[in-house]
């Protein structure tokens, strides 16, 4: 069943997903650098009600995902990192038209906390985290299933 980008049900298909993959659990096993958000801005999309910023808030350790969620607003302040992009942009990620890695380094998504080198040095994690997105089933707000 697929699970509409994003939701509650989405980001815990996501926790899933990041859980069951082996290149994660292996590409991510020195990470210890804290919570990384997801930002997706302001989804003032036709037909969407919510005009509002959300954060995809994941506590990623050493090759786990110990517990994902959704929040709206600027509550995903507190995460060590922060990636963000508009709606259109994350969309693209997910369905695998756009390198993360490249479009941070083009200012597409953006590091606005936490440290640039970190993640470079995370580059392999960062793309299992990508594929494991890629697989969870998935309703974008603006069109039908992928």
């Amino acid at each position: 069943m697929p699970h509409l980008f994003p939701s509650d049900s989405w980001v815990a298909a996501y926790r899933e997903a990041i859980n069951a993959s082996a290149g994660y659990r292996h590409a991510g096993r020195d990470w210890t650098h804290g919570v990384v958000a997801l930002v997706v801005k302001s989804l003032a999309l036709p037909g969407c009600a919510a005009a509002e910023d959300y954060a995809m808030m994941l506590d990623v350790h050493q090759g786990e995902c110990r517990s994902a969620r959704l929040v709206q607003g600027g509550s995903g302040q507190e995460a060590a990192f922060i990636i963000l992009s508009d709606y259109a942009r994350w969309k693209s990620v997910l369905l695998r038209e756009v390198d993360p890695t490249m479009a941070m380094m083009q200012g597409k998504l953006k590091l606005t906390k936490g440290h640039m080198p970190t993640m470079i040095k995370f580059v392999k994690a960062s793309k299992e985290l990508v594929d494991a997105a890629g697989s969870v089933e998935t309703t974008f707000l603006d069109a039908g299933p992928v």
